[in-house]
């Protein structure tokens, strides 16, 4: 089972800005989050995390020894990290929703987003099936994973939302991968 936990929410988020690299701490709220992620799980037999702060802050309640891996990152906005969605021009936004091989400047298209997640999902599909991990990332890594479960285009990406400190599972079988829950806020 792979378990896909969002990272506790940073002052970037809060702001409704395009965080992507910008490499920011959890807030206060977030710690409250993350807090309540301690117990999401009874065991982890692997420990997986984005190398972004906000990520590490958060695979750190885990209390489990975590590999840092840069396939998880989040999806680099190029010029518009740190931008708010409405700050864009409508050009760019319909360009970006229709097309997966938008790039913005400097930045990086979600076919090259996918084609990263989707190859930490493959490598981890073998172990899954009889070991419990968890991956510490970002909103955009795990809509792409959910359409590697779904075994649709990563485009599903636009049409999903992941809430900070939110864990969204994948099960991998005899019949591959699928998604048995999204956007899950853990149990107290």
């Amino acid at each position: 089972m792979i378990h896909l936990v969002r990272h506790g929410r940073t002052a970037a988020n809060a702001g409704g800005r395009l965080q992507g690299r910008l490499d920011l701490p959890i807030d206060d709220v977030g710690e409250t989050q993350v807090a309540a992620l301690s117990a999401a799980f009874a065991r982890i037999d692997r420990l997986i995390s984005s190398p972004s702060l906000r990520a590490r802050q958060t695979a750190a309640v885990f209390g489990v020894d975590v590999e840092l891996d840069e396939r998880w990152l989040e999806m680099d906005f190029g010029e518009f990290d740190g931008a708010q969605m409405s700050e864009l021009p409508r050009e760019v936004l319909r360009r970006w929703m229709t097309s997966p091989d938008f790039t913005p400047e400097g930045g990086e298209s979600l076919s090259a987003l996918a084609a990263r997640v989707n190859s930490a999902c493959d490598e981890l599909a073998v172990a899954a099936r009889d070991q419990v991990i968890v991956v510490v990332t970002h909103a955009t890594p795990i809509k792409v994973a959910m359409a590697w479960a779904l075994g649709v285009g990563a485009d599903i990406v636009w049409r999903s939302q992941v809430d900070h400190a939110r864990i969204t599972t994948l099960t991998v079988g005899d019949r591959g991968p699928a998604l048995a829950g999204f956007n899950v806020a853990p149990s107290r």
